[in-house]
């Protein structure tokens, strides 16, 4: 059993050897298709971590009037905590706000003037709420727009960045698409190539199949080789992917750093997967080589 295991890893080594610009050319067509998928899954992260780190920003900012009680603000903190949308209710005192006003506008020598002249603290106390998702925004203001809070709550805003995550979605979504369409067209090329390079093999050596049938030898010790090449094929267009797409991240992560404020993020995502991406890619590559290879048997080795 070893001695014929070992006789059909030689012969796969020796129909690459003689096939082998159709090999080369196999192997790289399997890359492109991985690399098109790896790309199409980093767009993917990289779309859900613009549109996390947008919608974190987001919040609804509650003024009130500087007359408005502590009890008045507490009912309002209490009513708005009511709701299961809201995630986090955060109340500034007029002090803190003051605080916050005055380091923001501390290089602006008006603004830091006309505070001075005014002499008491003008501004009044501030509530920040988030919510679980920026579409809940909008329910909060229209639920504080009620008669009982008319008269302390000055103002309620909040940034409409839906716009800009639509954007992000319908750029993402475009270019999945095109990477889909990409990743199914080496899809494509790459079972031509396998199913021509195997026929090619067997065409090739057509007499010497023949006198091993002669001689008694069984169907799969002919077909052997052939899965083995598609075996091998795998191993190297997935390694040698992964390869590109670990370097690919770190010479992205210091460009992607600038946006997300964090470093490696793109290599610390592929290394926290590497597992899962190779064995899944591993996989469907194998299942794709194998596939071709049996369906070019099945056609043109006569056993």
């Amino acid at each position: 059993m070893f001695i014929s295991f070992g006789r059909s890893i030689t012969s796969a080594f020796q129909d690459i050897g003689r096939n082998l610009s159709l090999s080369v050319m196999t192997i790289l067509i399997l890359i492109l298709m991985l690399l098109s998928v790896n790309t199409l899954l980093l767009i993917r992260f990289l779309t859900n971590q613009a549109t996390r780190s947008i919608t974190d920003q987001i919040d609804v900012s509650i003024y009130f009037t500087p007359t408005a009680t502590d009890e008045q603000i507490a009912e309002v903190k209490k009513y708005i905590s009511a709701f299961p949308e809201v995630t986090e209710v955060i109340r500034y005192s007029r002090a803190e706000v003051l605080a916050q006003f005055q380091t923001q506008y501390e290089g602006n020598p008006a603004i830091t003037a006309s505070l001075q002249e005014l002499g008491d603290n003008p501004l009044g106390p501030t509530m920040v709420v988030k919510t679980r998702s920026a579409k809940d925004y909008q329910k909060i203001i229209t639920a504080l727009a009620v008669p009982e809070y008319e008269k302390i709550v000055v103002a309620k805003t909040f940034t409409d960045t839906a716009k800009a995550i639509d954007r992000i979605h319908i750029i993402t979504t475009q270019v999945e698409r095109f990477s889909v369409v990409l990743t199914a067209l080496f899809a494509i090329i790459a079972f031509l190539i396998i199913f021509n390079t195997i026929r090619v093999a067997i065409y090739t050596q057509r007499t010497e199949i023949s006198i091993k049938k002669l001689v008694g030898a069984t169907n799969w010790f002919i077909r052997g080789p052939y899965f083995i090449e598609s075996l091998i094929f795998t191993i190297i267009s997935v390694s040698l992917t992964a390869l590109l797409v670990f370097f690919a991240a770190r010479f992205l992560d210091p460009y992607v750093a600038v946006v997300f404020g964090q470093s490696a993020i793109l290599t610390n995502h592929v290394i926290s997967n590497i597992v899962w991406l190779i064995g899944i890619q591993f996989g469907a590559v194998l299942l794709l080589t194998i596939f071709s290879s049996a369906l070019a048997m099945r056609r043109h080795l006569r056993v």
